[in-house]
């Protein structure tokens, strides 16, 4: 098969990619996401080697569930070993010795077939497109902010950030609260965030200082964490989004000084996301920028890194 593979050094397209292995659901991908973590994978990442690649859809190809074959599917990217303590409790996501589709272990979604165990698996209604169904995982982990934190509907919210992440949480912490306000660099992206009744700001300044309940860290950088503690009340909680190849110190002092509440936040649930998609409670059209063949990944993800692009799709 084609693929798009990471050597730990760079990224190369192989058109005779061994094949998924037999023992899972095989899935012809129809269309894949570049997502921050795939770049953030290049700068080393969880120093993973493989076909990188999360964000998907696909059709099943084969399955030992002969009701999956031919259906559309998305799929939750984490797969757990299924006998540790973390599995049975059904916190797969957490398993320590789990495999992570493109991440950890596990080839991605930027090749013509992944194959993942059925129990991922999620059927796209009809009234998702395939451009669509690609944002379910990052939208999903945008819904699980609402799994780990009791949101109150009159909490001031500050997101700090304003990319393909930063935008789905926005969103969906709107559907729960009133105030949110968005701080970011890129007033094009900004002024998609207005359309749907979101408070924006291009800079922080010091009447936005230890103002909000809660704070969303989605910048992908290290500087992100010291504007999110600037903008956190004290006894504030803080969610922490961005996954960081950088090996940069981060001052934790204003943490403790302020006995502030820090939440790691990673994978979500998938039916939120495809629910608020099929109902269309959440929009995501808008962010579609553009598609790449395959075999073109280089452009692709130099066209991913650019200020202002949200995401960019791969083609196999």
């Amino acid at each position: 098969m084609e693929a798009a593979y990471f050597d730990g050094k760079k990224m190369i397209f192989d058109p005779n990619y061994p094949d998924p292995g037999p023992d899972e659901s095989l899935i012809r991908v129809s269309l894949a996401g570049i997502c921050g973590t795939d770049l953030e994978i290049l700068d080393g990442y969880m120093q993973y080697e493989g076909i990188l690649g999360h964000e998907f859809v696909g059709v099943v190809e084969k399955s030992q569930n002969k009701n999956l074959i031919g259906k559309r599917v998305v799929g939750e990217i984490n797969a757990g070993c299924m006998i540790c303590d973390s599995c049975k409790r059904g916190m797969e996501r957490h398993c320590p010795n789990r495999t992570v589709l493109g991440i950890l272990k596990r080839n991605g979604a930027f090749a013509q077939f992944l194959s993942l165990p059925e129990k991922n698996l999620h059927i796209i209604p009809d009234s998702v497109s395939d451009e669509q169904a690609v944002f379910i995982e990052p939208l999903a982990a945008a819904f699980e902010i609402k799994e780990q934190i009791n949101l109150q509907s009159d909490w001031k919210i500050a997101v700090v950030g304003d990319g393909r992440l930063a935008q789905l949480i926005c969103q969906v912490l709107k559907l729960f609260c009133h105030n949110i306000t968005c701080f970011g660099h890129h007033q094009k992206k900004l002024e998609m965030l207005e359309s749907f009744g979101i408070d924006t700001k291009t800079s922080i300044d010091k009447s936005h200082f230890q103002i909000f309940d809660l704070v969303v860290e989605a910048t992908g950088s290290n500087s992100g964490f010291s504007d999110t503690m600037k903008l956190v009340k004290p006894r504030g909680t803080v969610i922490l989004k961005s996954t960081i190849a950088s090996k940069e110190n981060l001052d934790l002092t204003p943490t403790i000084v302020n006995e502030i509440t820090l939440v790691g936040s990673r994978c979500g649930l998938f039916k939120p996301a495809i629910d608020s998609l099929a109902s269309g409670v959440i929009s995501v059209n808008y962010m579609v920028d553009s598609v790449f063949p395959l075999e073109n990944f280089s452009e692709a993800f130099e066209h991913a890194k650019k200020a202002g692009v949200l995401k960019v799709f791969l083609k196999p």
